[in-house]
């Protein structure tokens, strides 16, 4: 689309790149930012800034962090004995929302792909074995339910078991407050799998 400002087409066009953004959402934005104070956009720009100068990978568990290592890294209150394996920080946080989880971290930053020349070496597995020793006595896999995650983790898992210690999968099934008719036949068939003693 063509706009009669090259500022305002190049902000939306700029926007429009962002994960789940499409053109029109991506010209409310930029409209509403037309809208609000110097000072806000201005906030806004600085946040950007910051991010892409401050923010860093923790040299622990790779997390996004500000200082290294990261808040999670640091905090002495939290299970050592346990390592939640994640993709992505995005996938952190998730787990981190619930509040039900108390233990480390390891962020692999992506998963194991071959159609896309993602191996092992672009992965922070390398780094993950080199956390375990005879304090971690658990380490969940929380790799999404994808072709790809379901390679990664059972790639790790067979890794893992070599060294001892006890590797346990994230369940996955039916969501709280769904029905049976609205779900696949793989999602039921995992939860028919995943089922627990009452």
């Amino acid at each position: 689309m063509e706009y009669s400002s090259q500022i305002l087409g190049r902000l939306v066009d700029a926007f429009s790149h962002l994960p789940g953004i499409g053109e029109k959402s991506a010209q409310r934005i930029a409209l509403f930012l037309f809208r609000e104070s110097r000072d806000e956009a201005e906030n806004l720009a600085r946040a950007i800034l910051d991010l892409k100068e401050k923010v860093g990978r923790c040299s622990v568990c790779s997390n996004l962090t500000e200082e290294d290592p990261c808040v999670f890294c640091r905090d002495s209150q939290r299970d050592s004995h346990t390592i939640c394996v994640v993709e992505e920080p995005k996938d952190l946080l998730a787990i981190e929302r619930t509040g039900g989880y108390r233990g480390r971290y390891h962020v692999l930053g992506g998963v194991l792909s071959p159609l896309d020349g993602i191996g092992e070496g672009d992965l922070r597995i390398k780094e993950l074995l080199d956390r375990i020793d005879s304090e971690v006595k658990e380490v969940i896999l929380a790799t999404n339910p994808t072709v790809e995650g379901e390679m990664t983790a059972a790639h790790l898992a067979k890794l893992l078991k070599l060294m001892g210690v006890k590797v346990t999968r994230i369940a996955r099934g039916v969501p709280f407050g769904g029905t049976l008719e609205f779900n696949d036949s793989v999602t039921v068939a995992k939860a028919m799998e995943g089922r627990v003693e009452m």
